[in-house]
């Protein structure tokens, strides 16, 4: 029986990995032995940021509501509090998008939250 030769299925994976590492910075574009280090740290990397985002952007939301409450003359915890109570079901990334481009609507939220308390 003949022997099977792996050269083809090396050689494909040594390139999948050289391909992704394309860019990287010195030895870690051109080496095989460091830029599979490099790829799975930046894989690594990937993972956690995807988690990280969500986080980021959440607090980038209530740092923008928080500042248009502010300025209405409540805080943010209150006006959270007074829309739970009106029954106002509104996400914080909404909440964000109505206080940067509709102040009207997020003075009159505001309103609808202190009535509610």
């Amino acid at each position: 029986m003949a022997r099977i030769k792996g050269a083809t299925m090396t050689r494909k994976r040594r390139k999948k990995v050289l391909k992704l590492a394309k860019g990287y910075y010195g030895s870690k574009s051109k080496l095989f032995k460091t830029a599979k280090q490099a790829v799975m740290k930046s894989g690594n990397y990937a993972y956690i940021g995807r988690k990280q985002k969500k986080r980021n952007f959440r607090s980038l939301w209530i740092t923008r509501i928080s500042a248009a409450c502010r300025m209405n003359g409540v805080n943010y915890s209150t006006f959270m509090n007074g829309l739970k109570k009106a029954g106002i079901t509104l996400n914080r990334k909404m909440l964000s998008e109505i206080a940067i481009h509709d102040e009207a609507a997020f003075a009159s939220l505001v309103e609808k939250a202190k009535a509610a308390l």
